[in-house]
């Protein structure tokens, strides 16, 4: 089969968070393969894979779903589709920082961009020396996923010492976490700023009912239009469309350059303190609001799936040159 006729891959994870974009493309009549990440298999010695184009949408929060080999299994289905030379759109360099809280610090680091003074350990016996370095009340977040159930917050050293010793810290299954400074959030608000090919595509504040900065939004279902319910406490949770200002949507557009993200999000809380802008999360691979065309104003698939459109094009397009 040429290269022009194979149908999209499109690797996701979660049965639910990917309907618009398979309708949108549906929509426009583009052929597409639904690859199940959490369920998958592959050959490393084929010379060629059934499509002209992989989009890669597996999010590292599967993790707590249970499709923990999905993050890890994306990774390297994604090296060996780049190395027949299919494109992808969020490839290993995206999968790569998703999958890591450390590597998003160690980005935002090396672009001089501000983020809570973290310590990174890899054993439960350093907790303890780590968080003496920093200022209470401290959060421990596993590293392979930002979800609120993975995060635990310690207003002081008594209390860490007694979760240690009651052995009820996890350092998730790669053994690494974040022992972070706590930012409590101005107004209990996070905001997100979706980018998509290098440009700002949207922005949205979410006014969370707990002193808690890092709910992620790709964990979160829709209980109305304009508002958001977790998956862990249903508690109500309210979105709304937001306009950052030019400076901190160049720092994400940055970040989104460094991270090597086709379409990915950026996320960043303000200090109730001292109005501080703290960056605190780098999503590759996330869903886009519910009912967008109520909270947004238009829909964001359709703009993916343009995206999509274009990176199918020069396949598609291609005439030879003529020589005279």
């Amino acid at each position: 089969m040429s290269i022009s006729k194979r149908p999209i891959g499109i690797f996701y994870e979660h049965p639910a968070w990917f309907k618009p974009l398979f309708k949108e493309l549906e929509k426009r009549r583009i052929p597409f393969v639904r690859i199940h990440a959490a369920n998958h298999q592959y050959n490393p010695a084929e010379r060629e894979v059934p499509y002209n184009l992989v989009v890669n949408r597996v999010s590292s929060s599967a993790y707590l779903r249970g499709n923990s080999q999905g993050v890890f299994h994306s990774a390297n289905y994604l090296s060996h589709v780049e190395r027949l030379g299919v494109s992808v759109i969020n490839g290993t360099a995206a999968q790569e920082i998703e999958s890591s809280k450390a590597k998003q610090l160690e980005l935002l680091a090396s672009l001089g961009l501000p983020f809570p003074k973290t310590r990174i350990v890899n054993h439960v016996n350093q907790i303890l020396p780590a968080a003496l370095a920093l200022r209470f009340p401290i959060v421990i977040k596993v590293n392979l996923s930002g979800s609120v159930a993975s995060v635990l917050r310690f207003g002081s050293i008594g209390n860490l010492q007694k979760a240690i010793d009651l052995h009820q810290i996890n350092l998730g299954s790669d053994h690494t976490a974040l022992v972070q400074e706590y930012i409590p959030a101005k107004e209990n608000t996070i905001v997100r700023i979706e980018t998509l090919n290098g440009k700002f595509l949207y922005a949205v504040k979410i006014h969370t009912r707990s002193e808690s900065f890092n709910l992620r939004p790709s964990e979160l279902t829709y209980g109305s239009a304009n508002h958001w319910s977790n998956e862990n406490n249903r508690n109500a949770i309210r979105v709304e469309a937001y306009s950052p200002s030019q400076k901190i949507v160049e720092d994400a557009l940055r970040i989104a350059k460094a991270a090597r993200l086709d379409a990915g999000a950026v996320e960043y809380v303000t200090s109730a303190v001292n109005d501080q802008l703290y960056f605190c999360n780098i999503i590759a691979l996330s869903n886009y609001v519910n009912d967008p065309i109520n909270v947004l104003g238009f829909d964001p698939h359709v703009d993916l799936v343009d995206y999509i459109e274009e990176r199918m094009r020069p396949i598609y397009d291609h005439e030879p040159v003529p020589v005279f």
